[in-house]
């Protein structure tokens, strides 16, 4: 059963209705293209139990792998951040990534028989390595605003898709098998962590002008597009 779109994102569902001006106007910039991760196969398959459990495990090691990457980025906005409030804020993100999230990871290479080491040494496929070396770029060459923007949409796309699971399949982080990693995306500590980044990524763009602000809906853009082809990658399992 394909996953209703009755609720798209431009209309700001519930769990982001207090988003501020400047992540409500990179929401609807992208509302077709999240959108699109609902009716992905990987993510309708997570959402009705049917995902050929090799297709997960190739991609619980490339999101393994990614969220390596993803906690260096964090990491460049504590190097690149103006004010103690956000290094504080940055760090405490690279903490919950490699000691929250990839937990999640974790627990499922221990089910799948996946050897810590041997994920940790495995070759990131070229659509993970393209998209963490975007990210990466941006940490590198740019500021604390557009870092936090990079994070942005992998961090509440995740919410939005296991969220709206969870809206038309009431049961699916009850599933014995990818229940976790519904429950995991749309529990309240992640919403509570996500609404955290949204108002450091408000308060780090308050002031920009339009053109600044054009350029960071081009950085989420950018990284919402790479979102895709992760999932992409991960249906088809092209290294």
């Amino acid at each position: 059963m394909n996953l209703d779109k009755k609720t798209p994102a431009a209309a700001l569902p519930e769990y982001f209705a207090g988003a501020g001006r400047v992540t409500a106007r990179f929401l609807q910039r992208t509302a077709g293209l999240w959108d699109a991760y609902l009716d992905h196969p990987f993510v309708q398959g997570i959402a009705d139990g049917t995902l050929d459990q090799e297709k997960f495990r190739f991609y619980m090691i490339q999101d393994y792998l990614y969220l390596v990457d993803y906690a260096r980025v964090f990491a460049l906005g504590v190097a690149k951040a103006k004010d103690m409030e956000s290094m504080r804020l940055f760090a405490a993100y690279v903490k919950q990534i490699m000691d929250g999230e990839m937990d999640i990871h974790r627990g499922y290479m221990a089910r799948l028989g996946i050897r810590l080491e041997d994920a940790e040494q495995a070759k990131a496929a070229l659509d993970n390595r393209s998209y963490t070396a975007y990210m990466l770029q941006v940490g590198y060459e740019e500021g604390a605003p557009e870092i936090a923007v990079s994070i942005l949409s992998c961090a509440l796309s995740y919410e939005h898709i296991a969220r709206r699971i969870l809206e038309l399949h009431p049961g699916a982080d009850r599933h014995p098998f990818y229940g976790e990693w519904v429950d995991g995306y749309a529990c309240p500590e992640y919403h509570e962590a996500n609404q955290e980044l949204i108002r450091l990524t408000e308060c780090l763009c308050a002031g920009m002008n339009e053109t600044q602000l054009a350029h960071l809906e081009d950085i989420f853009e950018t990284c919402s597009r790479y979102e895709m082809s992760f999932w992409d990658m991960a249906w088809e399992m092209r290294d």
